[in-house]
């Protein structure tokens, strides 16, 4: 089987997974080839996301790596085998690779944690404030490539709108909600697609007012995808050359606190939602 040129997050997150369980275990590249009757050179191919590895041969792994957790294992088991060929594919060498890992993240995400300081959530995004924040991030750009990018963010709303969504919990700061990134027409109707969706029963929408004392902010948009178990979390951070994945426990953690820290600081969704009203009463 031909060697893969470029993994997509998700299947280097299953090989950082099954090198955890071999480090784990305390064991060598070599052992674990032998548990296999493969080479060690196969086990460094699988542990790079190079080369994908069958449920059988995993599960038989994580027994010799005597892991118990069989939430983890059947998760992994189900990462392995997975073929989903999503409608990010199509994007599949026109947009950065950093575009389908996020789609296919959110497919499988289980819930999605968002704060956002500057800028409105990408989930939330009209096609016009999309459409001039990516031309405006990205003076060089032709028209033809801000188009891809909006388009595919429009597609990426599925899995909150779609008839299938996940849990959605957002927390924006004031600043995102009154930052006129396309025009006071474009701003209003912004607000008003935030409200919109507010209302849904999965979406779960606070606001971090100016107002509030002893807020030092979240860093860059954080971006916490629900794993089949915690454990297989990731936080999507952006990072000074492109998009960062973290997925230690100790990052998730980390991370899990802060929103926790942020939400708890922030407006509850019904007054909220007030702020939001007045907010485009006044633009």
């Amino acid at each position: 089987m031909a060697l893969r040129r470029e993994p997509t997050a998700r299947q280097m997150r299953l090989a950082v997974e099954l090198r955890k369980l071999r480090d784990a275990a305390g064991l060598t590249t070599r052992d674990a080839a032998a548990l296999l009757g493969v080479s060690s050179a196969q086990i460094s191919q699988i542990e790079a996301g190079l080369a994908g590895v069958s449920e059988k041969r995993l599960r038989r792994l994580a027994a010799n790596y005597a892991c118990s957790d069989a939430e983890l294992i059947d998760a992994l088991a189900a990462m392995a085998t997975d073929r989903t060929r999503g409608w990010w594919e199509e994007y599949r060498g026109i947009l950065p690779s950093a575009y389908q890992d996020l789609a296919e993240l959110d497919h499988h995400a289980t819930f999605r944690h968002d704060v956002t300081v500057i800028h409105v959530p990408g989930l939330f995004q009209t096609a016009d404030y999309a459409r001039a924040l990516f031309a405006y991030m990205n003076p060089e750009f032709p028209e033809g490539e801000v188009a891809l990018r909006v388009e595919h963010r429009m597609k990426r709303k599925v899995v909150i709108e779609g008839p299938d969504p996940i849990p959605y919990e957002t927390v924006i700061h004031e600043a995102a909600l009154r930052i006129k990134v396309a025009g006071r027409a474009a701003s209003q109707a912004q607000l008003a697609r935030i409200l919109e969706m507010s209302e849904a029963d999965h979406v779960t929408v606070q606001v971090i007012p100016f107002a509030l004392d002893d807020f030092a902010g979240a860093g860059s948009t954080l971006v916490h995808l629900g794993g089949t178990v915690p454990r297989l979390d990731t936080v999507v951070r952006d990072a000074p050359h492109g998009t960062a994945f973290l997925d230690s426990e100790a990052q998730l953690e980390h991370f899990r606190t802060l929103f926790r820290r942020v939400k708890e600081a922030s407006l509850p969704p019904e007054q909220s939602r007030d702020l939001i009203h007045q907010l485009a009463k006044e633009l």
